[in-house]
């Protein structure tokens, strides 16, 4: 027959190879709670990545907006310095006008020699 320690390590095979059902209780309740922190980290993941795409949505918004600021601005400015130029290209024509009625033989001659000049220099 055998004897009370010849039985005892067969035991204890016997009980660490079949788990008994509070063992696999506790693994079914950490297994539980491994999923629903898996899925909290999931939304957590999804939060994050949406109020990511809300703040560049935004940032993009704001430099958009800033440079369209920005063109119009430039767009005055240009349209100003046009505006500038025309009045001065306006009152230099007005002066030459102005100087052709007050001596236009001086100015067909100034003429004459410009362009005789100029036939020079092209030829």
């Amino acid at each position: 027959m055998a004897s009370t320690t010849d039985m005892a390590p067969s035991r204890s095979r016997k009980s660490s190879t079949n788990p008994g059902p509070e063992a696999e209780l506790g693994a079914k309740t950490r297994e539980q709670e491994l999923e629903a922190q898996v899925a909290l980290l999931q939304e957590d993941i999804k939060a994050i990545g949406e109020t990511l795409r809300k703040l560049t949505g935004e940032k993009a918004h704001e430099v958009r907006d800033i440079a369209e600021a920005e063109v119009r601005q430039l767009k005055r400015r240009g349209q100003h310095m046009i505006e500038e130029a025309q009045d001065q290209a306006g009152e230099y024509e007005q002066q030459l006008k102005d100087t052709i009625r007050e001596k236009p033989l001086t100015s067909v001659a100034t003429a004459l020699g410009v362009g005789f000049v100029l036939a020079l220099l092209t030829r």
